[in-house]
């Protein structure tokens, strides 16, 4: 033994000059090795804070070699499938001659880092693999600069997404559209907090309307909060005519108009008044409505219907024609349309065209009618007159004698006498 130990001894100090060689020839084979292709196998992992990471050591070509799991500080975490890091959160989920797979629980922050898989080959191998520990926004909260806006106003809305890894991508949405804000990024160790500022001009349309901060975060998914929009705005005014529905507003005839008011708050003051001149006597107002009953050209004008809430005040106005009322048959009616400022009315100029038409038409057969009737009443005094002068007696000659006959006997002959003097005898007619 001593001899041998000597020996050994002897020959390691015969030849110093081998150990060098020896060991360059060592390196140069696990270069060569390593450059053939290794054996050892894993992939990096990617896990979010509080959730369970897996780490895998394969081998391709087994041979039966240990293999070792070490971590970030090259402590031993697993040989073969003994555990001597005192660590329960680190479990063994598989092993066997090709694989050591280990589980890490409630992963935190100082857990990332780079953890080693070891192979005792000739010569050893080892590769790593790159635990990275996502965190998601500790809170989401969006501030507003004014709770109740006034409708053309500009408020402001902050967005903050705190203590997130890596830095958060927020954006926004105002019901289903996206818009455009201004981040900025504040870092504090390895955490990062983000702000997104967005200015927005409200109206009226905005008001109920949700406001969306979105998260975009690799560790996170829909984490969103929102922010409903109150807008204040005066009211919006309407005027609709309720009669007549269809057609002419014409004399003597009843009209109905109705004034319609939306605005945040309800509009309370409403009020008609007719424009530029003083409101006639005979018409109702009744709340929202106004009623003449009798129609007539002293009506003509413009009538207002006025409402206002805290924000402002707002009118439609609503022009009265009246027409005249029809002679005959009433030709077509039209509608009459009003919009939400100046309801105006349409008419129709053939329908006036045709009655006046109508009117001519019947006037020229009275004419006709009263000329026809006075001819024929001249016509009849005329001949009344001539048949008043021809009626009496006819007085004649012819018969003279006869008269002073004392007997019938010499009056025949002295009208046969009378006779014979025939040519001296003129008959006279009266």
């Amino acid at each position: 033994m001593a001899g041998g130990s000597h020996s050994g001894s002897a020959a390691g100090g015969g030849a110093p000059g081998l150990l060098p060689l020896l060991l360059l020839l060592l390196c140069a084979a696990a270069i060569i090795h390593t450059g053939d292709g290794q054996n050892l196998v894993t992939e990096d992992v990617t896990v979010v804070e509080g959730d369970v990471a897996t780490i895998s050591c394969r081998v391709k070509n087994s041979d039966d070699s240990v293999i070792q799991l070490l971590n970030p500080n090259r402590q031993t975490i697993y040989f073969r499938d003994f555990r001597p890091l005192k660590d329960s959160r680190f479990q063994l989920v598989n092993f066997s001659n090709s694989e050591l797979r280990v589980s890490l629980t409630n992963v935190s922050i100082s857990d990332e880092g780079r953890y080693f898989c070891q192979l005792y080959t000739d010569p050893p191998q080892e590769i790593y693999t790159t635990i990275t520990v996502l965190v998601p926004p500790r809170n989401l909260v969006i501030d507003i600069q004014k709770e109740i806006a006034i409708e053309g106003e500009e408020i402001e809305l902050n967005c903050t997404a705190m203590a997130s890894r890596p830095a958060t991508n927020i954006r926004w949405f105002k019901g289903n559209k996206e818009l455009t804000g201004k981040s900025e990024v504040e870092q504090w160790s390895d955490m990062y907090t983000v702000t997104s500022r967005l200015v927005l001009k409200v109206g009226r349309e905005d008001d109920g309307v949700p406001v969306i901060c979105l998260v975009d975060h690799p560790a996170v998914k829909d984490l969103q909060t929102q922010r409903y929009l109150e807008v204040m705005y005066k009211p919006q005014v309407r005027v609709s005519q309720n009669y007549p529905v269809q057609g002419l507003t014409r004399e003597g005839e009843p009209l109905e108009l109705t004034c319609a008011a939306i605005g945040k708050p309800q509009p309370t003051d409403m009020r008609w008044l007719r424009v530029d001149d003083e409101m006639p006597q005979h018409v109702v107002v009744s709340g929202s409505n106004l009623l003449i009953s009798n129609l007539n050209k002293t009506d003509n004008g413009t009538y207002r219907c006025e409402a206002s809430n805290a924000v402002g005040k707002s009118h439609a106005d609503y022009m009265l024609f009246v027409y005249d009322p029809p002679t005959t048959i009433p030709p077509p009616t039209t509608t009459t349309t009003t919009t939400t400022t100046i309801p105006t009315t349409i008419t129709d100029s053939r329908a006036g065209e045709e009655g006046a038409i109508r009117s001519v038409d019947h006037a020229v057969v009275g004419g006709v009618v009263a000329v026809v009737v006075f001819a024929m009443l001249c016509l009849l005094i005329i001949l009344g007159r001539y048949f008043a002068r021809h009626k009496g007696t006819y007085f004649t000659h012819e018969a003279k004698g006869a008269d002073d006959a004392a007997d019938a006997d010499t009056a025949i002959i002295n009208a046969e006498g009378g006779q014979n003097n025939s040519e001296e005898k003129k008959e006279y007619f009266i």
